[in-house]
């Protein structure tokens, strides 16, 4: 349950924020949005963000109104909570499998008749199953074949297992059979331009393969989807995908910031920070009130954004810096701001998210979609 505690009220200073907090610069959070607003009218691709990454009605707004068609969500749940906020199209990049997770996406769609509901399919029983579910409901959803670019995860493998659940998707009279979802994840960090831009390059040939095989089995397929913050210039580039679904670029995060960056791609600054209070300080040891509670470890750990201390280790419930050389000096009761190492499960432990500008907060927005796991 949502706490009705909030950090911060609008007007507050950044320093009165009470601790841990998660904090939202909105002139870097504007930059990021309008540099990939241009990137994908320079492309002329279809902007669709993946909301997976915020999990943030206010935040998602504010990518529709910086030109994107729709959004991708990751889960039913979360797809759940933007239609009841008026979002009109929303594509779920992923499979939906089981009675109960069918029952529960043909229902959205009967609920929300006037939006675009995308889902994934990558098996041809699955396809029927969920179309006479649809059937039964009386609802409808557009289809994508989920294609395996190099994942490894999901997707299918080859062009004929493609045509092959495309088939089913078209014999179901509930469906709309969109095309390919074609998604490079295990590309996005790959730290080298070179290798990431190989990575995407072998995915769009395979995309195009499939394509070439749907359309000579007399298929459609209008939408090749795909391609994340690190990749999403060379999907752009290739002139397969139609439409690109990039997250983290908004929020950026540490491991993002470990990518060699392409000087033919926008430059995306940290805007998602953790407030902390130092409640600690012994020497050149100062220790925060806030850990993994606070903030996901998975792709590394947190980083300062003040020079001289480093994290030397984390815990629930804290953070310890060690000071390693010039910086400034730190004492009891300072509000520090650490860069997490991966910001969609960061995003994901928190309630609010504290919007800042120029030291002075200036909204508090719930975090919607928090905890949508089903």
């Amino acid at each position: 349950m949502r706490s009705h505690w909030m950090p911060a009220a609008p007007g507050d200073r950044l320093q009165d924020v009470d601790t841990p907090a998660l904090i939202l610069d909105l002139d870097r959070f504007e930059n990021n949005l309008e540099r990939m607003r241009k990137a994908a009218a320079g492309f002329n691709v279809r902007l669709r963000p993946h909301a997976k990454s915020h999990k943030c009605v206010e935040i998602a707004r504010r990518q529709m109104a910086a030109g994107a068609v729709g959004i991708c969500c990751q889960k039913v749940g979360e797809a759940e909570v933007f239609l009841a906020r008026d979002f009109a199209d929303v594509l779920i990049t992923n499979e939906v499998i089981g009675e109960r997770k069918m029952h529960r996406l043909a229902q959205l769609a009967w609920r929300f008749p006037q939006a675009r509901i995308g889902v994934c399919v990558d098996n041809a029983d699955a396809a029927r199953r969920l179309g006479a579910i649809c059937a039964a409901q009386d609802s409808r959803l557009d289809v994508y074949v989920d294609l395996d670019v190099g994942q490894n995860r999901s997707g299918v493998a080859t062009a004929a297992e493609a045509v092959e659940v495309a088939r089913a998707v078209v014999a179901c009279p509930r469906f709309t059979f969109m095309g390919i979802h074609a998604y490079a994840g295990s590309a996005q960090h790959r730290r080298g331009v070179p290798e990431r831009r190989a990575a995407v390059e072998a995915a769009a040939r395979k995309a195009a393969e499939v394509r070439a095989a749907l359309r000579a089995a007399d298929l459609p397929c209008e939408v090749i989807t795909g391609g994340g913050t690190g990749t999403f210039i060379y999907e752009a580039e290739s002139q397969i995908f139609s439409e690109i679904q990039p997250g983290s670029y908004a929020l950026m995060d540490v491991d993002y910031a470990r990518n060699e960056h392409d000087a033919s791609a926008p430059k995306f600054e940290h805007a998602l920070f953790i407030l902390a209070t130092v409640m600690s300080k012994r020497g050149d040891r100062a220790t925060l009130d806030a850990g993994l509670k606070a903030f996901s470890t998975d792709s590394g750990l947190p980083a300062p954004t003040f020079t001289g201390w480093q994290v030397w280790s984390v815990s629930d419930e804290h953070t310890v810096l060690h000071r390693i050389g010039d910086g400034p000096s730190i004492k009891l009761g300072d509000k520090e701001l650490l860069v997490p190492g991966h910001c969609d499960p960061t995003v994901n432990l928190h309630d609010w998210i504290v919007a800042v500008r120029k030291g002075k907060v200036e909204a508090v927005w719930p975090v919607d979609a928090r905890g949508t796991v089903f």
